[in-house]
C-alpha cells in the first residue's frame, strides 16, 4: 500500500513539473503529453518519447518501418496520439483511427490530415480514416491494414477482454499492444489464436527508457544493460 502511494505522489510530482516545463518545439508536443525532461540551460525542455519509442519498438519486434504499413490504432488518449502522429511524421502508408467516442478519433484524424494530401494507396479505402468502435467496420479493414496498435488501458486488467476479438483477426497482421506485464495480454493472445505476429508493450517501454537516457545524456543509450534490466 505504501508503495503506491509513492508511486501517485511521484506521479503527481512529475505532472507539476511537466506543466512548468517548455515543450521541445522540433517535437511537436504539448504539455498535457510530456513525459521526459531536461534542464536545458536553467530551463525546463519538456519531451515525449511515445512516438519514437513506438517506432523503434515497431522495428525491432517485425523488422519493418512505419513508413511501409498500414495502421490502425485504438483509442485516442495521449499514447494514441503521440503513435499516430509518428506514424503521419513518417508517411505511413495508411493510418486508421477508430476509438470509442468517435468524435475523439475523427478529430485527431483531421488534425494529421496535412500529413496525406499525396496518394499512395490504392483500391477502395482512404490513407487516413476514422472509424467507429463497431464490429462490421472494423471487420471491412481487416484485409486493407497490416498493423493493429491498441493504446487503450484494456488489458491492464487479466479480467479485460481482448480490443478485438480473434475471430476478428487475421494471420497476415502485426500486432502491438502498448500495455505490458508479466504473461501475454488479452490482445496478444487473441492475435496468436488468430495465427498473426505480436509482441506487448515492453520492447515500447524500452526504447522510451533509451530515448529519455539519450535526451538527459546526450549519448547513446546502453540498450543491452536496459534491456537486461527489463528481464
Amino acid at each position: 500500500m505504501q508503495d503506491r502511494y509513492a508511486v501517485r505522489a511521484l506521479s503527481n510530482f512529475a505532472r507539476r513539473i511537466a506543466k512548468r516545463a517548455r515543450p521541445d518545439s522540433r517535437t511537436e508536443v504539448c504539455r498535457s503529453a510530456i513525459n521526459t525532461i531536461k534542464v536545458d540551460n536553467a530551463k525546463l525542455r519538456g519531451y515525449n518519447t511515445d512516438g519514437k519509442g513506438f517506432a523503434r519498438a515497431v522495428r525491432q519486434e517485425f523488422a519493418v518501418d512505419l513508413r511501409d504499413l498500414r495502421v490502425m490504432i485504438l483509442g485516442g488518449g495521449g499514447v494514441a496520439r503521440a503513435i499516430a502522429l509518428q506514424c503521419a511524421r513518417e508517411n505511413c502508408e495508411r493510418l486508421v483511427i477508430t476509438n470509442r467516442t468517435f468524435v475523439t478519433a475523427r478529430k485527431l484524424a483531421e488534425e494529421l490530415r496535412e500529413y496525406f494530401t499525396g496518394p499512395r494507396v490504392l483500391g477502395p479505402v482512404p490513407r487516413l480514416q476514422a472509424i467507429p468502435w463497431e464490429e462490421a467496420a472494423i471487420r471491412f479493414q481487416i484485409a486493407h491494414l497490416d498493423l493493429i496498435v491498441n493504446a487503450t488501458p484494456l488489458g491492464l486488467n487479466r479480467s479485460d477482454p481482448s480490443p478485438i476479438p480473434a475471430r476478428l483477426l487475421a494471420p497476415h497482421l502485426m500486432i502491438h499492444d502498448t500495455v505490458y506485464g508479466e504473461g501475454r495480454t488479452p490482445f496478444v493472445s487473441a492475435a496468436i489464436e488468430a495465427g498473426a505476429r505480436a509482441a506487448n508493450g515492453s520492447s515500447m517501454l524500452l526504447h522510451q527508457g533509451a530515448l529519455a537516457f539519450e535526451i538527459w545524456f546526450e549519448r547513446e543509450a546502453p540498450i543491452e544493460v536496459m534491456r537486461g534490466a527489463l528481464k
